[in-house]
């Protein structure tokens, strides 16, 4: 495997060597494993870099984040720890085996040898290591015939028990097989649908399948994605009014057109959460009631959830009033300025009037995040003290600024003074 890793940018090449090095002194067998040697093999990028020690990772860890500069994080429970420096991203274990008490429940985790590690593992083509130690460096541990099964495009769990002791395979096995091309093995397929069948995803910890579903739209390709997992494993799980219907297959389609405008035309703006925005295309078809259960039993971060509702909420009465003509630009703004990009993207997506794709374009283009010139400090000076007057001032400036009447600092205080003076008279 040295050949492969000669390939790597020269940065990595000195960063494994730099692992190695600090190895040696602790005497202890060091490896590369899992996706990243997967990926290695297959010639595709990835810098994140999986170590498996046989020895004390935290200790490790420590030893390496010192040397790098960087900082560490441990997480003691597992014996793991993770090492980061730049844009790089180490991930140590010590090498163990796993016991599962029970099915579909968190593993008992004790110390092992690098083949116990290997055989824990969820595929066999995640399942090989590359040892890094000086005395054997660039060796391949193959001890699964990984090698074998990516050269066959093959997807294997390593024992029958593998989808019984960790449902999330289920999902993760087939974002693989979408991923890379590839197909389940035949026994695989069938140990799956075993598993399914005995109802394993739904004694399933909610939150484990949560981050599995998220690293589904993470994908390229969610929507071959979804079509497998409905296929194989069904939606009821998640949700049982959830439905793969032709209107939600159109709509992801049309997530990925609009997410690939929006990168296209606005490429310094926020990155966007495209995950997400899949996932709101895939929630369309529940009503209010069934995405309120799908939220809470699955405990997404407040800011994910208040979009999800915000999908649900907002975005019919914001079509409806920008799918007419002659909208003036303040109500534009004052309709998609409150909604979160992604939320804008998939109304985007779903709405094919061609007044509000207009608007919509014409709101990123122009009018989102429009300030005005005039502050508070303007105002005192005009003899206006603080208080509720300073906002409504604001706001009927910024209206007309959006509406063209004002764009200059000098025409925004002309207007002002206006006010002033129409107020004070309306007052006597």
């Amino acid at each position: 495997m040295k050949e492969y890793l000669k390939k790597l940018p020269a940065e990595i090449q000195d960063l494994i060597n730099l692992i190695s090095k600090a190895a040696s002194l602790r005497k202890w067998p060091v490896y590369l494993v899992g996706g990243f040697v997967r990926d290695l093999i297959l010639g595709k990028d990835n810098c994140d870099l999986d170590i498996v020690v046989e020895g004390e990772a935290e200790v490790f860890a420590a030893d390496l984040a010192a040397k790098l500069g960087g900082r560490y994080v441990r997480h003691h429970q597992f014996g793991t720890a993770t090492v980061y420096k730049g844009h790089f991203k180490i991930d140590l274990a010590t090498a163990r085996r796993e016991i599962y008490a029970q099915p579909a429940s968190l593993p008992l985790v004790e110390f092992g040898t690098l083949q116990e590690d290997l055989k824990r593992r969820d595929f066999t083509i995640n399942a090989m290591a590359i040892s890094i130690c000086q005395n054997n460096f660039g060796e391949l541990k193959d001890f699964y015939q990984g090698r074998k099964d990516l050269k066959a495009k093959k997807i294997r769990v390593l024992h029958d028990l593998s989808f019984i002791d960790d449902p999330t395979r289920i999902l993760r096995s087939i974002r693989f097989e979408q991923r890379f091309g590839f197909k389940l093995e035949p026994h695989t397929l069938k140990l799956l649908k075993a598993a399914r069948l005995k109802g394993m995803l739904e004694i399933t910890q909610p939150q484990r399948l949560r981050e599995e579903l998220i690293l589904m739209f993470k994908e390229k390709q969610p929507l071959k994605q979804v079509k497998r997992l409905n296929q194989l494993a069904g939606l009821g799980f998640l949700n049982h009014k959830l439905k793969l219907t032709a209107k939600n297959k159109n709509l992801l389609k049309s997530v990925s057109q609009q997410i690939g405008w929006f990168n296209k035309v606005f490429p310094k703006r926020r990155k966007l959460d495209e995950w997400l925005i899949y996932l709101l295309a895939f929630l369309d078809c529940l009503d209010m009631n069934s995405t309120n259960e799908f939220c809470r039993k699955f405990v997404f971060r407040r800011g994910d959830e208040k979009r999800i509702f915000s999908a649900k909420n907002d975005i019919v009465n914001s079509a409806q009033g920008l799918s007419k003509p002659k909208v003036a630009p303040a109500k534009i703004f004052k309709t998609l300025e409150p909604l979160s990009y992604e939320v804008i993207i998939l109304a985007k997506a779903k709405y094919r009037n061609r007044h509000l794709q207009k608007y919509i374009a014409d709101f990123l283009e122009i009018y989102n995040g429009m300030r005005i010139y005039a502050s508070g400090s303007d105002l005192r000076n005009l003899g206006l003290s603080p208080g509720p007057d300073y906002q409504k001032i604001f706001a009927e400036v910024l209206e007309a600024k959006l509406n063209g009447a004002v764009k200059t600092h000098e025409q925004e205080m002309e207007l002002i003074k206006k006010m002033i003076r129409r107020d004070s008279h309306g007052q006597d």
